[in-house]
């Protein structure tokens, strides 16, 4: 059971890290800037939802950045997993908030849960981007094709063709117990990934 005290120290400290976060990952993405694509602002939300918590989360596999095809089955009964679907490479949003996760590594790793970062774009551009990017330590899998199968799989798939920003928490038993389409401008909230990620221990 979290202990209040407990819960108030985490909740800070997630807040202290979600700004230091945000600073950093701005300021890794600033080194590149010229060459992210400016989108603009976007229609919030543009996708129809088809999962939600206490379903099941369909399998899938895809091929990485390290040259192995990545499945969701083959975490489970070891691994919590976190996917994190971004729309696209080179754009700005998506290249603040995913070397921000490289910061909070920890987290993961203190809740046995592996991340899974999906987008439409083809391995070579997610080479090209990530690489720009410092790297990641987390799988890069690469939905191009069929383009934006599993995007369509988990509700998230916008009609442009891209995919929404949005966060998956499924359990060691591949039940999905976080869900979070975010608005596709900003950045999801560190703090409330950190605290689904604390509730699948209890």
């Amino acid at each position: 059971m979290w202990k209040r005290g407990m819960y108030f120290r985490f909740l800070v400290a997630g807040a202290i890290l979600v700004s230091w976060m945000g600073g950093t990952a701005r300021a890794s993405s600033e080194q590149f800037k010229e060459r992210i694509f400016p989108v603009g602002q976007l229609k919030p939300l543009d996708s129809p939802m088809n999962l939600k918590v206490g379903d099941k989360a369909p399998d899938f596999k895809l091929p990485s950045l390290s040259g192995e095809e990545v499945s969701l089955s083959q975490f489970l009964g070891s691994k919590n997993v976190v996917i994190s679907f971004v729309p696209a490479a080179w754009t700005p949003v998506c290249s603040e908030q995913w070397p921000g996760y490289n910061i909070v590594k920890d987290l993961f790793d203190r809740n046995q849960a592996a991340l899974i970062g999906i987008t439409v774009d083809n391995l070579a551009t997610l080479y090209a981007w990530t690489q720009q990017m410092g790297g990641v330590w987390f799988h890069v899998l690469s939905d191009f094709w069929p383009h934006g199968e599993v995007a369509s799989m988990y509700g998230v798939l916008r009609t442009g063709g891209t995919s929404e920003r949005a966060l998956f928490v499924i359990d060691r038993k591949g039940i999905v117990r976080y869900v979070d389409v975010h608005d596709i401008n900003e950045r999801p909230r560190l703090e409330d990934l950190a605290e689904a990620l604390q509730k699948l221990e209890k």
